[in-house]
């Protein structure tokens, strides 16, 4: 048995299970089967119609392509993807980034398990205590934000940024009024700007300053005017630079006839602290999967809760979930307006993530969302003073009065121009820990960026083994550069070769598109 070196704060132990596990389909033997499935008995034959209620033209022409393999084999095809995975449930969670992924309680997911033979398409009677979740989960997050309703259709951030730009191009549609303008800035996500070119406007940047990162108001006049149609943006900004002014902004926007749209995907740190509607603002969304803790799931289920001022619920996708006194129902009457956005997506919202969070909401109440804020600012300031400290680390705008909120975005601009070794090297040796580490994203606006957010949950221990473990890497850097330059040694793949992932030509997004390139 290997002793453990209980000394050191760096687990250099660590290998990830690691299994030649091909994809599904190269599992399938033709024939092979988890369950059989017997003919009907005649007299449910005779009640239900079967194939013969399906019309002519949407009837398959072909077998459908699916994997044909025992229960056992599936078993393990899974059990093995799910032990290749780094996750909260077996890692510390401080190098996602803007991700914000934290802790979430497993009593949440035992809950949610409970309603997973839900359908949406099942009466309003036989689902009350559900509509009742997502009744009271809008008016929570109502309060939190200062809003006067929420949509849950939105399916994650981008979905949430989308809806809102929808919502803008509705109410200029509404008024009769040609403004195809949003404004937003360089360092907030880029789908604050990506999600409005897609509903079909033009696209203004706004460029921090150089001492504190964010932009002046006389930066915005100068580009605002009677084409702006809204201001899309973050704060704190993906950098973690909060910006103090930003009512400033928004007022100004308003006083041009503008509307204000806050991305508050990361709102980890300003719960209980300041809310949308203070600074002015129209709209706003949270991504459930990240400050309400639902979890994050690798990219979904997810949800961007999208919430309105009052003068802006009639152009809100419906249906809403209304309340008569008595029973809730779906409310596709309150977002009646010709020029409302209409659906965003299938059905009303992941109900499972719905509920985790309202549950997440419930546990910790009013006081437990203010700590959740304080905890979090106090971790990410005690990461950053500490990281700091080290030669390899730097971080743009740092003049000791603007500190981040809940995340920062540091560089090691000094670390690559010393050895050669940059972020994305740093990343893979990051995975032989088992820890994540995230860069930012591209294009690269700061120098061999490093974005770390440790959010409410991890400890002092926990934040001081991440930081000993980036020393350790660090000084690997100076003194063993080849190590990290071939990395990752001990995670589930080798290091992988990016240089085609921005050519179309060699993306395969299903099976059968596979298939088709091989021929």
């Amino acid at each position: 048995m290997k002793r453990i070196d209980r000394s050191s704060k760096v687990r250099t132990g660590f290998h990830q299970a690691k299994w030649d596990e091909p994809i599904i389909y190269e599992l399938s033997t033709p024939g092979e089967r988890g369950i059989l499935v017997g003919q009907p008995e005649k007299a449910v034959a005779e009640e239900v119609e079967g194939e013969a209620a399906i019309p002519a033209g949407m009837a398959r022409n072909t077998k459908l392509n699916l994997p044909e393999m025992s229960q056992a084999a599936v078993l393990r095809h899974y059990s093995r993807l799910a032990q290749q995975t780094l996750g909260a449930d077996v890692n510390i969670e401080i190098g996602q980034g803007t991700c914000t992924v934290k802790y979430s309680p497993k009593v949440n997911d035992q809950l949610a398990n409970l309603i997973r033979e839900y359908h949406p398409l099942q009466d309003e009677s036989t689902v009350q205590g559900m509509l009742q979740i997502f009744h009271e989960t809008d008016k929570y997050m109502c309060e939190i934000s200062g809003m006067d309703r929420f949509s849950f259709q939105p399916s994650g951030g981008s979905q949430g940024i989308m809806t809102m730009a929808s919502l803008i191009r509705a109410y200029f549609k509404d008024k009769g009024e040609d403004r195809d303008e949003i404004i937003t800035t360089i360092y907030s996500h880029p789908s604050d700007a990506a999600a409005p070119h897609v509903a079909g406007f033009k696209i203004i940047f706004l460029q921090p300053d150089p001492k504190t990162g964010v932009p002046d108001l006389e930066q915005l006049k100068a580009v605002a005017g009677p084409k702006t149609a809204g201001y899309i943006v973050a704060n704190p900004e993906d950098t973690g630079v909060y910006n103090s002014h930003v009512k400033e902004f928004v007022d100004y926007i308003h006083s041009i006839g503008g509307l204000c749209a806050y991305d508050q995907a990361n709102a980890n740190g300003l719960l209980g602290v300041t809310r949308a509607r203070d600074a002015g603002f129209d709209m706003c969304f949270f991504n459930l999967h990240k400050t309400f803790s639902t979890p994050h799931g690798c990219g979904g289920p997810a949800c961007g809760a999208t919430g309105v001022q009052k003068d802006l619920v009639k152009y809100l996708p419906a249906p809403l979930v209304g309340f008569d006194g008595q029973k809730y129902f779906f409310d596709y009457e309150t977002p009646s307006n010709a020029c409302a956005v209409g659906k965003v997506r299938e059905w009303y919202g992941v109900a499972q993530v719905v509920l985790k969070a309202y549950c997440w909401i419930r546990s910790l109440g009013p006081n437990g969302l203010y700590q959740v804020a304080k905890t979090a600012v106090l971790n990410n300031n005690y990461l950053f003073k500490k990281l700091m400290e080290l030669p390899e680390v730097s971080a743009y705008y740092e003049d000791g009065h603007n500190q981040r909120i809940e995340q920062a975005r540091y560089s090691l601009e000094n670390l690559e121009k010393e050895t050669g070794i940059g972020t994305l090297d740093i990343q893979r040796r990051m995975m032989d820990f088992g820890m994540h580490y995230w860069t930012s994203h591209h294009p690269f606006y700061l120098p061999e960026p490093m974005t770390l957010e440790p959010t409410e949950t991890p400890s002092k221990k926990d934040i001081d083994e991440y930081i000993e473990t980036l020393k350790y890497v660090f000084k690997e850097a100076h003194e063993d550069p080849e190590t990290i330059k071939t990395a990752p040694h001990r995670s589930v793949t080798h290091q992988v070769d990016e240089s085609e992932m921005d050519d179309p030509a060699k993306w395969v997004l299903s099976w059968k598109t596979y298939l088709k390139k091989c021929e």
